[in-house]
């Protein structure tokens, strides 16, 4: 099978450049723009016609052409490829990329952290305060009067020199 087996590829359809031949041996191109850097990587035992193109270039975009004939069958097999050649990054780049990606998420967390941690103190703070409160009422369940405003302010002077509890009353008629 390998003696008869025929490679033939072109670039674009109008078969305009010759990239490689084979039978029974490779064929490099001698000229041309595909000269040394084509090679042969195909292994006709296995049914494998791959070639290889090196050094890639931006005018190498376009559509890639094989025949392979293996006699005795009368029309060979036609394959194509479309090839895009893109520019490839550099390490530099993509080590900054991740660098400025890295760091915005974890000044994300930061702030995040930040925001948790600065609620959780403030509803400390609260719970402390609330629990300092105390609550006091007059011996009858009946509202002061405005003419014993004397005698609250006394009972609060008390309170705040013992050191029990910071108490403020408030008078409603």
């Amino acid at each position: 099978m390998a003696r008869a087996l025929r490679v033939l590829c072109f670039f674009s359809l109008a078969y305009s450049s010759q990239v490689f031949y084979y039978h029974v041996d490779p064929f490099k191109p001698m000229s041309g723009r595909f000269k040394d850097r084509v090679v042969w990587d195909g292994n006709p035992e296995r049914y494998d016609v791959s070639i290889l193109l090196w050094k890639l270039q931006f005018d190498d975009n376009g559509t890639y052409t094989c025949q392979v004939k293996n006699p005795p069958d009368v029309d060979g097999l036609i394959g194509e490829i479309q090839l895009s050649v893109v520019q490839t990054v550099r390490f530099s780049e993509i080590h900054f990329l991740a660098l400025a990606i890295g760091s915005a998420c974890a000044l994300m967390v930061i702030i995040v952290i930040v925001v948790v941690l600065f609620q959780h103190f403030r509803k400390k703070r609260r719970a402390e305060r609330a629990h300092k409160v105390v609550e006091i009422k007059p011996a009858s369940e009946s509202v002061p009067r405005k003419d014993s405003h004397a005698d609250v302010r006394k009972e609060e002077e008390k309170l705040n020199q013992e050191k029990k509890a910071s108490v403020s009353l408030e008078y409603t008629d």
